[in-house]
């Protein structure tokens, strides 16, 4: 039986797919500001993620969600790239700019714009109306922690006040939303460690143990560069100088963790 596919790229033709990045590091000089792709929004991540998470992990058609949608990078890049979208955003402000900007977005894809708590929202009804029940990529670009403060709307994630808190509050979002996605399928989490009372705090090593305890494989940490951030822009030399007297090194880096869902295994028979 012929290995099932997850991807539209043709294997023999491999040395041709320059625009596909294998290694682990990546290091990415300015973000893509084409179409409607901007900046403006403090928590976006760049366009490049979610276009090489969804060239490497769906075909055109397939359907991808974005569990904190944000401004709508993810799908503007799913109605660029022929993919199919669920975008969930808690803030409805947000929402409506990110809907604005992926309808507004050349292409022909089925986008659907959810408000709602992702740790909360049944996903059924939505999925039904595709007649699909699963989807076969999900972006997960939960905030890190506490270092912005969006919204004071309850069930932000960015409004708990311990870690402890946080990792329960991510944990729910995946228990309601990766159950939706298709055995053998990949997630991508975006996150960053932060430095909090004088403490690095490895988000990322946390979320991995999460992820692991559950049962997800996982495929590869990746390293990205995070040099052009405003607010690092803005404050290079006073975050040199907190460095310097802190003992820490600053952030210029986040990562981008890939998982596999593993085929659920048959109950035997009594």
């Amino acid at each position: 039986m012929a290995k099932k596919t997850i991807n539209d790229l043709d294997m023999t033709r491999w040395k041709e797919y320059n625009n596909i990045i294998t290694d682990s590091l990546w290091i990415i000089d300015k973000r893509d500001n084409s179409g409607l792709h901007k900046g403006d929004y403090h928590g976006n991540f760049i366009p490049q993620i979610p276009q090489q998470l969804i060239n490497r992990y769906t075909k055109k058609g397939e359907w991808v969600l974005d569990a904190f949608l944000g401004s709508g990078t993810t799908l503007i890049e799913c109605q660029k790239l022929g993919r199919n979208g669920i975008g969930i955003d808690i803030d409805p402000n947000i929402l409506e700019v990110a809907k604005e900007r992926a309808m507004a977005t050349e292409g022909n894809s089925k986008l659907e714009f959810i408000n709602g708590d992702s740790s909360k929202i049944k996903l059924d009804k939505y999925l039904s109306k595709y007649d699909i029940d699963k989807v076969n990529l999900i972006i997960y670009h939960p905030p890190y922690w506490d270092i912005i403060k969006f919204n004071d709307i309850k069930g932000n994630l960015a409004n708990l006040d311990s870690l402890d808190k946080f990792l329960k509050g991510f944990e729910k979002v995946i228990d309601n939303t990766a159950k939706y996605l298709e055995e053998e399928r990949y997630l991508g989490i975006v996150i960053g460690d932060i430095y909090k009372n004088s403490e690095w705090v490895p988000l990322s090593s946390h979320i991995i143990q999460l992820m692991l305890k559950k049962n997800y494989i996982l495929k590869s940490v990746v390293v990205k560069n995070i040099n052009e951030t405003k607010g690092k822009q803005n404050q290079k030399a006073i975050w040199r100088y907190r460095a310097l007297l802190g003992g820490f090194y600053i952030f210029n880096h986040e990562y981008i963790l890939i998982f596999k869902k593993p085929k659920e295994k048959k109950k035997k028979k009594n």
